[in-house]
């Protein structure tokens, strides 16, 4: 089933664009690769010494062989050996050798740990570049984006495919470099100590890369529908998660489950169908491993009682096969993480190429004297397409006037508040604030200006002196708490443990409704805006706290525009100004005795609201 939850598909296995963009990340980190790279090369060479040490200590002291039949490496040994007179005992020499393979096990392992430390730290730190980056984009992209991606893959993008581009990062682009130095330098060693055989071990490539393509095409295939159920699972849970209170009043539980089970179920076969192919491919490894030792003993075995080969040189390609076939399986491994990671980084570039539509134009407009004086002229606008929410909407607002929306739901009254802050932008017509079309003026300046009280009230986890001032240490603590005396919540905050410094738990669920309304009002004031928004402010709150809100909105009101939406008719009686908004249009304006006279759109509604008073209508 394909819906929102869904993942978006991928495209290509491989992208070079993407690729070189993935590079770029490292830019910033040159000198950590710089230091990694010849890290990795002294690894690995000190990987091949301690293979050689075996072969010279058998060759020359354990089963000592005559010069002709040495090999490149014990001739070398020895003639240096020789070059600085070393004559020691046996039980000297061995215990030397010994030694000296644990002194190069041990190097190997300090490097082995600086480069490891290195590139971790350098796969942090791209970590945290690209999360910022994301989280920053997030910022600036337009409701309408989120109206179309379900958070829950939003997050997928910054938690686990941001790891699987670590992942790439720090064992991928530079340990490949590490693979493909160990592979030549074993190759050499194998040549340089006996050709015949080297080649009797690269027969074996041929079935290793058969073996190797056959797993990079299943598993790859298998890992692409792996992420894909996987940001599906974070996209419903999430969304049930938060709407958890619905799924129980409505007894959802039991078709949830069965959802999630259904949803559960795709995610555990795919990534059984993955297991499968490493649950292959890692034994045929193995096998191809076990069949290229066997074949280094049988020719080997039989060079050595032919006289061709010495002991140690039979020995020096046994302890080289392991090693010979690590790095062509690391680099099958590497190819893996690479598609991984290509496929978690198209969808990163992906939305970081979303075009952030609502944003400042250069050298913006700079309201000199602001004044509050707000203007719809010949405002369209619609959500989708050409299904207009707004139709030819025409309104002002007088600097300081108090202006009141009503109409039925879906009248467009809630659209008007989300347009005047541009978190949309209007197809048609123009919004002006103090003359200025607001599409003119600096974003974040604009937004500034006005104050917002919604429905729905969203507070963060944290303190409430946090919630009340967003952060903002221009507001003090002392400005938060003369704006909940004055909106009343000071005395539900101060019966609290810790007061404004009491922990608040997500969105604020230990609150009741209207306390949650009454520090949105308190939240509002702290800002002091120019101009305020009161969405449905009261509509959700008790009759005893509604009346606090009123005095409270009577404070705040006072010198600043203001435009009010709300169903309570009750809330707006005193408003300066009352537009009716019917299917999108305005169809009635003025005040509240005004448009009762005209016994229309406004009249009706007051009538629904208020049947039991008639007798004030017919005044």
């Amino acid at each position: 089933m394909q819906n929102q939850h869904e993942e978006e598909q991928l495209g290509k296995l491989y992208d070079r664009q993407v690729a070189k963009r993935l590079l770029s990340y490292l830019s910033p980190y040159k000198k950590y690769v710089a230091t990694a790279i010849p890290l990795i090369t002294i690894t690995s060479v000190i990987e091949l010494i301690g293979l050689n040490i075996t072969m010279v200590a058998v060759d020359l002291y354990l089963k000592p062989t005559s010069e002709s039949e040495l090999s490149t490496v014990s001739k070398f040994a020895k003639a240096t050996i020789n070059y600085f007179g070393w004559k020691p005992a046996i039980s000297e020499v061995l215990a030397g050798f010994a030694a000296a393979y644990i002194l190069v096990i041990l190097t190997g392992f300090i490097f082995s740990y600086l480069q490891t430390v290195i590139l971790s730290t350098m796969g942090q730190y791209i970590m945290y570049d690209m999360r910022k980056q994301i989280f920053a984009h997030l910022q600036k992209l337009p409701l309408q984006f989120y109206d179309k991606n379900p958070v829950g893959r939003l997050i997928t993008r910054l938690t686990s495919d941001v790891d699987a581009l670590n992942e790439l990062m720090t064992s991928g682009f530079v340990t490949l470099f590490s693979d493909l130095f160990t592979l030549l330098g074993i190759m050499f060693f194998l040549f340089l100590v006996n050709w015949k055989l080297a080649i009797v071990l690269v027969t074996i490539l041929p079935l290793m890369i058969l073996v190797t393509a056959w797993f990079r095409k299943n598993a790859t295939k298998g890992f692409r529908e792996v992420r894909v159920k996987l940001a599906r699972i974070n996209s419903f849970l999430q969304e049930h998660i938060t709407g958890m209170a619905i799924v129980q009043i409505f007894n959802r539980e039991e078709r949830a489950m069965a959802e999630f089970s259904d949803i559960n179920d795709q995610h555990r076969v795919v990534n059984i169908k993955t297991i499968f192919y490493y649950a292959v491919f890692y034994p045929a490894i193995g096998f191809v491993n076990a069949l290229g030792t066997s074949l280094i003993i049988w020719f080997g075995g039989e060079q050595v009682i032919s006289g061709v080969l010495t002991l140690g040189a039979l020995i020096f390609f046994i302890q080289s096969t392991q090693r010979f076939y690590e790095p062509i399986q690391d680099i099958s491994e590497k190819y893996n993480i690479l598609q991984s990671a290509m496929a978690a980084a198209e969808r990163v570039f992906r939305l970081l190429d979303t075009e952030v539509t609502i944003k400042s134009i250069e050298n913006p407009k700079k309201i000199k004297e602001f004044r509050g004086e707000v203007e719809f002229a010949n405002v369209w606008f619609a959500y989708n397409g050409e299904d207009w929410v707004l139709k030819d909407v025409s309104f002002k607002i007088e600097p300081g006037q108090s202006v009141a929306f009503v109409g039925h739901t879906g009248a467009g009254k809630t659209t008007i508040s989300s347009l005047l802050l541009r978190m949309y932008d209007i197809q048609k017509g123009k919004i002006l604030l103090d003359g200025i079309d607001i599409r003119e003026l600096d974003l974040a300046e604009l937004r500034k200006t006005f104050g917002v009280v919604l429905q729905d009230v969203f507070l963060f986890s944290g303190d409430i002196l946090t919630n009340i001032n967003l952060g903002d240490e221009s507001i003090k603590e002392s400005q938060v708490r003369a704006a909940a005396k004055e909106v009343h919540a000071d005395d539900f905050i101060m019966k609290l443990e810790g007061g404004y410094n009491a922990e608040l738990t997500e969105r604020g669920s230990t609150l009741s409704t209207g306390q949650r309304q009454l520090l949105s009002f308190a939240r509002a004031l702290a800002f002091d805006p120019r101009i305020l928004v009161l969405d449905e402010a009261t509509s959700s709150v008790d009759t005893e706290t509604e009346l606090l809100i009123q005095d409270a909105i009577a404070k705040l009101l006072k010198g600043r525009t203001s435009l009010i939406i709300a169903h309570r008719l009750s809330t707006i009686q005193s408003a300066d100004k009352i537009i009716v908004l019917h299917k999108g249009q305005v169809r009635e304006a003025g005040s509240h005795q005004q448009l009762l006279a005209k016994r229309g759109i406004y009249y009706k509604l007051y009538k629904l609201q208020y049947k039991e008073k008639e007798e004030v209508v017919k005044q």
